[in-house]
């Protein structure tokens, strides 16, 4: 950490930051100029809370040099981390097309959608037994009974699952029914004690950037799940949100050589839910994976016309299947697979 010290900042304060820097086990380096004082922190700067040294007598700001999050940081992990999920890997140079409904509805659903997923050529499947909803009048979700669907109709075609937990009290039904994904949401990127949980077990985790997350906030978020001792975690961009209203968020695709940049593990994007319209997704899904993507998130209904929640930006089975097959020419030219 770098300190830089006001103008005029008398020696008794210097000497007070110092003094405060050693109580945390780290030296020091005080180097005084003309105008300003400049004091380095050496050692794990990750100790020292920023706010904390900003707020000591006569220092004008200070900034951290190494990054506070240090597991899920590339710096400590040159290599790029590939996740294994049941035999699936996300990560190297597969990219992985995750399919399925928004929600879990009924059998003859779930029965398709997993027939259409698999067909299509998606080696996962996705759906939601637990919706968080804007409004609590509109459709939550069937809950343990959606997951009892879900886990029937994946099974019946090897597909693994992703579904997102909503509550820690839920985690324990989770794991009985082996949810091979775990997702966390948007809403919950900062539901700390929800990360540390997950952060308990060994599943992989898909960690939704915050609507109005930044990057470094997100990295901590991770941070937290790793920091348990999970470091299976996929990051998820699925829009943010602006001063837009044309469409449901903004996707930023920037995220994505960012994050390859910042940390060693997957990054997905999450079309459908970028854009609110089926008619974006394909361009979108495009965008992500020229950019580096190692995978998608895209719903996908047997009848989009008839689906229970966010109807407008499922695609149909045949739209699905000429996506992938987009999907599949782009890679080649990145030297990639699908």
């Amino acid at each position: 950490m770098i300190i830089v010290m006001e103008n005029g900042a008398t020696d008794a304060q210097i000497d007070g930051v110092v003094h405060k820097i050693k109580e945390f086990g780290l030296d020091a380096n005080v180097s005084r100029g003309t105008e300003r004082t400049v004091i380095g922190a050496i050692g794990d700067e990750r100790k020292l809370d920023q706010e904390m040294i900003d707020a000591l007598p006569g220092v004008e700001n200070s900034m951290h040099i190494v990054k506070p999050y240090k597991i899920v940081a590339r710096e400590w992990h040159k290599q790029n981390t590939v996740i294994d999920i049941k035999g699936v890997p996300l990560g190297g140079n597969q990219i992985q097309i995750i399919g399925g409904p928004c929600s879990v509805e009924t059998p003859e659903q779930m029965e398709d959608s997993a027939r259409f997923v698999k067909e299509a050529g998606c080696r996962l499947m996705r759906g939601g037994a637990f919706k968080p909803r804007t409004s609590p009048y509109t459709f939550q979700g069937k809950g343990v009974e959606g997951l009892d669907l879900f886990r029937k109709a994946a099974d019946k075609y090897d597909l693994p699952i992703v579904t997102e937990l909503m509550d820690v009290r839920m985690l324990d039904t989770f794991l009985e029914y082996d949810v091979d994904v775990i997702q966390i949401g948007t809403r919950n990127m900062q539901n700390f004690d929800l990360l540390k949980e997950v952060g308990r077990i060994n599943k992989p985790v898909i960690l939704k950037r915050g609507m109005s997350a930044t990057i470094s906030e997100w990295l901590m978020s991770a941070e937290y799940i790793a920091a348990g001792g999970n470091h299976n975690i996929i990051f998820c961009e699925r829009g943010i949100r602006t001063y837009e209203t044309y469409y449901r968020n903004v996707l930023d695709v920037t995220a994505v050589p960012v994050l390859k940049k910042e940390t060693h593990l997957p990054v997905i994007i999450d079309p459908s839910h970028a854009g609110g319209k089926a008619w974006m997704v394909p361009a979108l899904s495009r965008a992500a994976i020229a950019a580096g993507a190692d995978g998608l998130l895209v719903e996908m209904h047997p009848k989009p016309c008839e689906a229970w929640c966010d109807a407008d930006q499922a695609l149909n089975p045949d739209e699905l299947k000429a996506l992938m097959a987009e999907l599949k020419g782009i890679a080649s030219v990145i030297g990639r697979s699908i």
